[in-house]
């Protein structure tokens, strides 16, 4: 799941080196968080958080595969 969010963050944003991706497994829980540059923070939160929800989507389309509870939280 890890890679999957680093590898979507890294093609919105301008500065692909910065993207940091940190994971945190509790049993069947896991927790990611995203930190991105400053500038950048718009391009991965989108309108109203659109593309937020979409990453967060795609994630947890990924995670049903896998039976297990991913949240993404963009930091």
């Amino acid at each position: 799941m890890k890679e999957l969010v680093e590898v979507i963050a890294k093609a919105l944003v301008d500065n692909p080196d910065e993207v940091v991706v940190t994971e945190k497994k509790d049993g069947r829980n896991i927790m990611i968080e995203l930190h991105v540059a400053p500038s950048d923070m718009g391009k991965v939160i989108g309108k109203q958080g659109r593309i937020a929800k979409a990453i967060r989507a795609v994630v947890k389309a990924a995670s049903t595969r896998e039976n297990i509870k991913v949240e993404v939280e963009i930091v």
